[in-house]
């Protein structure tokens, strides 16, 4: 026998009750196979959660599209941050500056290896030492890296800044807008069961199979398991 299974997405939850408004049109509530008072549930509720779920998306799209910006923005300070620390050591092999110079970005003077900038917080942690120590030094030296000078470089680092601070309010927002739209579920779910209850209800006076065929107008999902469905493709009956 079939079972009945209640909408698992938001897509179908609206479709269920957007069917129920449907008929409510169609047919005088005398004539309605469920009550008025759920009528009244669905017509207070469904806008709320339509509404919820196009801030969601809206959120989900605002933030995709400002993803890209904000990968390249990424990408572009980790070149700019380790190219400039390529072409300090560079220089420091030419003997141009001294080796314990480096101390001003907080790199041990006897240690050339670059840093790693996998992460957003190491490329923050970077880019504000590099930037610090290399004006610090400038002023008690005055012999600057020109390929890249400090302030293109502190150019890319400020806007990878912002592009990371805007990513991470509009994934605040997704949050939320998420958050929202689970909260709405459990009731959404609690007014399809009533409705559908009281549906199968009205019909209950029906054969098992007429009253299948009235509930599902009215959008009520019934669902054979995988031996029924085996049993109709092989051309046997279902058992009701």
């Amino acid at each position: 026998m079939p079972y009945r299974r209640l909408p698992n997405t938001d897509t179908a939850r609206v479709k269920a009750m957007k069917r129920a408004l449907e008929l409510s049109k169609k047919y005088p509530p005398d004539m309605l196979a469920f009550k008025q008072a759920t009528l009244n549930k669905i017509l207070a509720f469904l806008p709320l959660f339509e509404q919820a779920i196009m801030m969601q998306k809206e959120a989900h799209t605002r933030q995709v599209a400002n993803s890209k910006e904000f990968t390249e923005s990424f990408r572009k300070a980790k070149l700019y941050i380790s190219h400039f620390l390529q072409v300090y050591n560079f220089a420091i092999l030419r003997g141009e500056i001294k080796p314990s110079t480096r101390n001003y970005f907080g790199i041990d003077e006897k240690n050339g290896c670059l840093p790693d900038l996998k992460t957003e917080n190491d490329v923050i942690t970077w880019g504000q030492k590099v930037i610090k120590g290399e004006n610090e030094r400038v002023l008690k030296t005055g012999n600057p890296i020109l390929s890249p000078k400090i302030a293109v470089v502190k150019v890319y680092y400020d806007e990878f800044v912002e592009k990371l601070n805007f990513q991470k309010m509009l994934q605040s927002i997704s949050v939320r807008a998420n958050d929202k739209v689970s909260s709405l579920r459990p009731e959404c779910d609690k007014i399809i069961c009533m409705m559908w209850n009281e549906v199968e209800e009205y019909y209950s006076q029906e054969t098992v199979e007429r009253k299948r065929e009235q509930a599902s107008r009215y959008g009520v999902q019934y669902v054979y398991r995988p031996s029924e469905r085996r049993a109709l493709q092989s051309g046997l009956s279902v058992a009701s």
